[in-house]
């Protein structure tokens, strides 16, 4: 029995070519999964990074009212099968910037990482609401 191209790259094609096909993420300029919510008076930002260090990979700043989270990330895979050995490198940098909330209270800012989630608490004052200004309008 003699088979076509399409069958026979049919049969020849497993799961794990596929995965590699795809496996197009070179984490340039990747962004990671965030959740942002409010519990009582605080911000709360979780972010998923599994796999760092915090100690040496992860860089959390504020500046202007502006939360940035900067993980860097190097990833060593094995896999070891009939097929043979395989093993991919991954280098990257993550980056997250978001706008803290108005009533922000930046010197209470904590972080804290644990089970591969980061958890950033910015305390949020009461008033919220800024100021009014009026501006006078003259007629011309």
């Amino acid at each position: 029995m003699t088979l076509t191209k399409h069958e026979r790259f049919s049969l020849d094609f497993r799961p794990e070519r596929l995965r590699r096909l795809l496996d197009f993420d070179v984490d340039l300029g990747e962004a990671f999964r965030i959740e942002e919510l409010q519990d009582g008076g605080d911000f709360v930002v979780r972010a998923e990074l599994p796999g760092i260090d915090p100690d040496k990979d992860l860089e959390v700043t504020l500046a202007d009212h502006v939360l940035r989270v900067v993980a860097h990330r190097t990833e060593r895979s094995e896999a070891k099968g009939k097929e043979g050995y395989r093993s991919e490198f991954r280098y990257g940098e993550l980056m997250r910037e978001l706008p803290l909330p108005l009533g922000s209270n930046e010197p209470g800012v904590s972080a804290a990482y644990k089970d591969g989630i980061l958890e950033i608490r910015v305390p949020v004052s009461q008033e919220t609401k800024p100021p009014v200004t009026r501006v006078p309008v003259t007629a011309s």
